[in-house]
């Protein structure tokens, strides 16, 4: 079995210390250099993992301030399935992606926790960047069990992976879907083309088969500017 990534295992290990209340709702975390040093690894590596966990909601990152430990927010139910594609489409807008990352790798305890997954399973990471009519809107970073579709290419997955499970007669039933706000980092920034600290409103998304079974663990930033969410009650 592939070796665990360094910051995978960080972040696993700040997020079992916020579980275990080491740092509670509100808490400033150490410095990145203290968390580095701890951990003896490069500060480049150590903000991999405070991403991941920024990036799920578990932490948040204030400029010139610091990491807290997030607040818990009040979530609003929103009903459907529809895939960005689908969006864009049905706005008679042209949907495209920008592949900026494709890896099979070793699941953070959020990804196993969200899908379901044993220890020993792998799942393919990818990220990218989501356009309408070659506007940036979002940076998506997905997680998809590798076992159910390492029969599927690259480019399969990456152009549609909600058209390629219908193709194979699978249904989507349902997705638990939360959003938050945040701002842009840096990296973010020059993904979106926007300036580092505009509004970003946050969507993890983790969808499932009407077998019950969780497909899709997804962590998606789109330009508050350039599009919003509606809800039907």
């Amino acid at each position: 079995m592939a070796e665990i990534p360094i910051y995978i295992k960080i972040h696993d290990a700040l997020k079992a210390k916020i579980e275990r209340n080491e740092w509670q709702i509100g808490d400033r975390l150490p410095s990145e250099r203290e968390l580095a040093q701890y951990f003896d690894v490069s500060r480049m590596t150590l903000r991999q993992a405070i991403q991941l966990l920024s990036d799920e909601g578990i932490l948040e990152r204030k400029i010139g301030s610091g990491t807290y430990v997030a607040n818990q927010k009040v979530q609003e139910k929103m009903t459907g399935t529809t895939s960005f594609t689908q969006i864009m489409e049905a706005q008679g807008r042209v949907p495209s992606s920008k592949v900026t990352a494709y890896f099979t790798t070793n699941p953070t305890s959020s990804e196993r926790e969200q899908l379901q997954l044993e220890e020993h399973d792998q799942v393919i990471r990818m990220e990218r960047i989501r356009y309408a009519d070659q506007v940036p809107i979002c940076f998506e970073v997905a997680t998809i069990p590798l076992d159910m579709f390492q029969h599927l290419s690259k480019e399969e997955i990456t152009r549609s992976l909600y058209a390629a499970l219908s193709s194979e007669g699978k249904t989507i039933s349902r997705a638990n879907q939360t959003i938050s706000a945040t701002v842009a980092t840096e990296h973010v920034a020059d993904f979106l083309d926007v300036k580092k600290g505009d509004a970003i409103l946050r969507l993890r998304q983790v969808s499932f088969l009407d077998t019950g079974r969780p497909f899709e663990y997804v962590r998606t930033q789109y330009v508050a500017s350039r599009f919003e969410f509606y809800l039907e009650k």
